[in-house]
């Protein structure tokens, strides 16, 4: 009767804890639609109306992107997590969507590492893990590589001033993370938590060549995907720019906003405040740039994580083997 009684109880807490996960995910959207001090949301939604976003031909656009943005994500966590275990695309479709839902209020949204590790059997979870992480980093990868030549290109376009003190700093910082990675990489006795650099190193080296190719390509598809999403909304908000000019704003926003560390909860303030300085070189108004950045999170997170609830809602723990 007591083992019965226990079980009962912790089924109880779990349920509870997978609502609280929905919860708080459905309560951090709204705070974020309503509480927004830049772009109030009756603002945001006059300004979409007014614009004639809402047509069936633009939503239809719109949602098509959205959808081959997650498939393509989907397909890339398939590639990744069938490195350790097979997977299906639907299965890692709930593990995907599911993992946004359970992260979307976590810090820099970290609770994914731990959000589909959960899937899996306990003694591949660290695998799982550092191949989510081997998958965030390929999207930081086409995202640096990009970004790069989008601010090159627009520093020769407009020609921003620049502080040669702030340059210097800046370039110091930099040379000291390369340095300081450098030493990390080659220090193969660093060991945090049961992850030893020598074994990581073995189990990335081990990765099939074409497997790595594939889920760099699919990082890349999606990175087009999501610009061609921001840019079409640019067009549909009337702002006079070419997609090459609308391009080389877009992806020194995304580097730039990528590079700065934050707190989720102002992730899209932050992206917000560096696209806003970024197009205001090219008299982009703030409104313009404010509503794209939030009707693209609106599409691209809080849409997926409301199907993704239904997933975290009937979620059941790997048992042991």
């Amino acid at each position: 009767m007591t083992n019965g009684l226990s079980y009962k109880t912790k089924q109880f807490f779990f349920v509870l804890i997978k609502l609280s996960i929905v919860a708080g995910t459905f309560y951090f959207i709204y705070q974020k639609l309503t509480q927004n001090e830049h772009l109030s949301f009756s603002d945001f939604s006059y300004f979409l109306e007014k614009n004639k976003v809402f047509s069936l031909k633009n939503i239809l656009f719109l949602l098509f992107l959205t959808v081959f943005n997650w498939f393509f994500e989907i397909l890339k966590w398939q590639k990744l997590a069938s490195i350790v275990t097979k997977i299906s695309f639907f299965k890692s479709l709930e593990q995907s969507l599911g993992a946004l839902t359970a992260s979307l209020f976590t810090p820099n949204r970290i609770g994914e590492y731990g959000a589909k590790a959960v899937y899996f059997q306990y003694g591949v979870r660290k695998k799982i893990m550092l191949l989510n992480l081997l998958g965030n980093m390929s999207q930081m990868a086409v995202t640096t590589f990009v970004g790069i030549f989008g601010l090159l290109a627009f520093y020769a376009t407009y020609k921003p001033e620049i502080n040669p003190y702030q340059l210097l700093v800046l370039v110091g910082i930099c040379l000291i993370i390369l340095l300081f990675a450098r030493h990390f990489w080659r220090n193969n006795s660093w060991n945090l938590r049961g992850f030893e650099l020598s074994k990581i190193k073995d189990f990335i080296k081990d990765i099939a060549p074409a497997t790595k190719t594939q889920v760099l390509l699919l990082a890349t598809i999606r990175y087009f995907l999501f610009s061609l999403q921001f840019y079409f909304l640019l067009i549909l908000f009337q702002v006079n720019l070419n997609y090459y000019e609308a391009m080389v704003i877009i992806s020194s926003s995304y580097l730039l906003s990528s590079i700065i560390p934050s707190i989720f909860i102002f992730d899209v303030v932050i992206k917000g405040g560096v696209a806003v300085f970024l197009f205001s070189f090219a008299a982009v108004d703030n409104v313009i740039v404010l509503s794209t950045i939030t009707f693209m999170w609106l599409l691209n997170f809080v849409l997926p994580s409301i199907f993704g609830s239904y997933y975290v809602l009937n979620f059941n723990l790997v048992h042991k083997e």
